[in-house]
């Protein structure tokens, strides 16, 4: 194999250190840095060879106020500026900044930097924006990555668009997105949350929407799926009960699917439930057996009635339990879901989820015996040894007396 060129060494050389020989980076260059120095209002980025930037400390923090980063760290920013007096380059976000008059706005286009402007009002198609007092429109299909129905909800917002079309001359022409710079902010987002993504991971997220099988959630540029059995230990019939869109919730992560194609995502099943303690793990101490407990009956079948004591905790009255003495053909003929009942404790099984109940009244248990009771459905115990009635006691003993 052959000794690489120097051509070859200079180009890998380039693409390691692109700062390096290659000119100072132009505004709107996308750079690359390490925190050098960090004071109160802005940190100093060595950019590598002699070029130096500065930041304002604001863009390293997040929502609570918190630094992002410490000297020492490897940042990605963007070339705002220069500083006219010092010569150092003046580093920023992608968030937009404030541009006054037309020639700056189209300094902002040719180099594909974001501009601030004011949704001024909801037009026919679109949102007419003040961008540095021209008037500029951005259509409704690039407002935001999903669908807003009232548009109108955004006059008098100040947001961040990318200009995607500019034509100058007396009356201007400005074609906004703000679109675009969602998505690249959710890819970025969504880097760093991969980064940290894997089975039983607990992230926080934001719940976007919600449908009848459950709740979706972004994490933080990815979504994945909360299913309504994985919301709670209870039931849970709709996950509007206890989630609504916006609310930040923190998650288990239980699995990740790989994407299926080149334009799929992973398939991220999330779970609130397993953050939870499971009620289970205390149901024996909580319903002892022959306790009175009271319910709500949640469901019917022709085996029985489930009665719900706790969020989690289901227990079942045998349909042999619910006639207290006479014979009951189905529990619809006592009991209707939702009706409030009282049960006696028969027997706890934590191990298989059970608990037996009974509502007969007369059917309590010695909470102080430790026989555990039959469940219902599993095989009866040995019978007790049959012994005679009250006649055949008294007519045993006579004889015995009469013996002696």
């Amino acid at each position: 194999m052959s000794e690489p060129s120097f051509e070859d060494l200079l180009k890998q050389f380039d693409q390691t250190h692109p700062q390096s020989g290659a000119g100072e980076a132009a505004v709107g260059d996308k750079v690359r840095g390490v925190l050098v120095s960090i004071g109160e209002e802005f940190a100093f980025v060595d950019l590598g060879g002699k070029s130096e930037g500065r930041i304002e400390v604001s863009v390293l923090k997040d929502a609570e106020g918190n630094l992002k980063s410490a000297v020492g760290d490897t940042i990605e920013t963007h070339v705002t500026g220069k500083d006219e007096d010092s010569g150092m380059l003046l580093l920023g976000s992608q968030h937009g900044h404030r541009y006054h008059g037309i020639e700056e706005v189209e300094g902002a286009y040719r180099q594909g930097l974001p501009v601030q402007g004011q949704v001024s009002a909801a037009v026919k198609g679109g949102v007419e924006v003040q961008v540095a007092g021209v008037r500029a429109f951005c259509p409704a299909s690039q407002v935001d990555i999903r669908f807003i129905d009232d548009l109108s909800e955004l006059v008098g917002q100040r947001l961040d668009f990318r200009i995607t079309k500019f034509e100058g001359g007396r009356r201007p022409n400005l074609v906004l997105s703000r679109k675009v710079l969602l998505e690249e902010e959710q890819r970025q987002r969504a880097e760093e949350t991969r980064a940290q993504l894997h089975e039983g991971a607990v992230l926080s997220g934001v719940v976007s929407s919600l449908k009848d099988y459950g709740a979706f959630v972004d994490i933080g540029g990815l979504e994945g799926m909360i299913h309504i059995s994985q919301l709670a230990f209870g039931h849970v019939k709709h996950p509007s009960e206890i989630l609504s869109v916006g609310q930040p919730v923190e998650v288990s992560v239980l699995r990740i699917e790989p994407p299926t194609g080149p334009k799929s995502r992973e398939k991220i099943a999330l779970s609130i439930r397993a953050l939870a303690r499971d009620p289970w793990q205390e149901a024996a101490s909580n319903f002892p057996v022959g306790q009175r407990v009271s319910g709500t009956v949640s469901r019917l079948q022709p085996f029985g009635a489930f009665i719900e004591l706790a969020p989690g905790i289901d227990g079942l009255v045998h349909i042999s339990e619910l006639g207290a003495g006479r014979r009951v053909n189905h529990p619809s003929e006592v009991l209707n879901v939702g009706d409030p009942v009282e049960a006696t404790v028969l027997g706890v099984d934590s191990e298989r989820r059970r608990i037996s109940l009974s509502l007969d009244e007369t059917k309590g248990i010695d909470p102080g015996a430790q026989t555990p009771a039959v469940m219902p459905g599993t095989p009866a115990a040995e019978a007790p040894e049959k012994t005679m009635g009250s006649f055949g006691a008294l007519l045993q003993e006579s004889l015995k007396k009469g013996q002696s």
